[in-house]
C-alpha cells in the first residue's frame, strides 16, 4: 500500500516536469483544510475514528459477508444518505453522534428479523462473486473521494492520480478482511493509515510552524 503512495508522488512529479502549466491548485481538499484550521481535535477524531468505521462499513462489508455484516452495510448506507439532510453548520461530533445512535437502533431491529429466502440468496451470490465485489468496492471507494477535491461530477487524469492511492488502499483493506474474516481488521488498518497521515500533519494542525 505504501508503494501506491510512492507511485502517486512519482507520477505527479513526472506530470509537473512535462506539463509545467498543469494547474493542481484547483484540486484542494478545502473542506478538510477548513476543519483542520477550525477544530484540529475534531479533524483527528473524524479521520481516525469516524471515517474508518463508516467507510469500511460501506465498502468492505459485502466481501464474503455474514448476515451481520450485510446489516451493518445497510445501516452505513442509510447513515451516509442521512448526512445530506443534516445542516452543514451542525457540529460534526453531534451530527455523527446522532447518526451512529440511529444506526445502532436500525441494526438491532434488522438483527431481530429472520433472514428471508432472497436475503440468503443475495449472501450466497456475494460469496460466489467475492472477487468482483472486492475489486468493485476498491474502485468505488477511490472514486467517491473525488468529492474531496471538487464539487459535482468531473473526472480527468489528475483526479485519477489523486484517487489512485485510495483504490489501492481499498484493495488492501478488502484483502485483510478476507484473510482475517473480520471487519475489525480493515477498520483498524484504515484508522492506522489515517492516523499516520494525521501524525505528520500535527505541526500544521496545532500551528507549531
Amino acid at each position: 500500500m505504501l508503494g501506491a503512495y510512492f507511485l502517486f508522488f512519482f507520477l505527479t512529479g513526472i506530470l509537473n516536469s512535462f506539463l509545467p502549466n498543469l494547474d493542481l491548485s484547483k484540486y484542494q481538499q478545502t473542506e478538510l483544510f477548513n476543519l483542520m484550521d477550525e477544530s484540529p481535535f475534531t479533524f483527528i477524531f473524524m479521520a481516525v475514528v469516524i471515517a474508518p468505521v463508516l467507510e469500511e462499513s460501506m465498502f468492505r462489508t459485502l466481501i464474503k459477508p455474514s448476515f451481520t455484516e450485510i446489516y451493518i452495510f445497510i445501516c452505513a448506507i442509510l447513515a451516509f444518505i442521512s448526512l445530506g439532510f443534516i445542516p452543514l453548520e451542525a457540529h460534526a461530533l453531534l451530527k455523527f453522534g446522532i447518526i451512529i445512535l440511529s444506526g445502532v437502533i436500525i441494526f438491532l431491529f434488522l438483527q431481530s428479523l429472520k433472514p428471508s429466502t432472497w436475503f440468503r440468496k443475495f449472501r450466497i451470490f456475494l460469496h460466489r462473486n467475492y472477487r468482483m465485489v472486492w475489486w468493485l468496492s476498491a474502485i468505488i471507494f477511490g472514486v467517491v473521494h473525488i468529492w474531496n477535491y471538487v464539487e459535482g461530477w468531473q473526472f480527468d487524469l489528475i483526479l485519477f492520480l489523486l484517487i489512485f492511492p485510495r483504490i489501492i488502499a481499498g484493495y488492501f483493506f478488502g484483502k485483510i478482511k478476507l484473510e482475517n474474516h473480520s471487519l475489525l481488521w480493515p477498520i483498524a488498518m484504515h484508522a492506522m493509515n489515517n492516523g499516520i497521515v494525521a501524525f505528520f500533519m500535527l505541526p500544521k494542525l496545532f500551528g507549531i510552524y
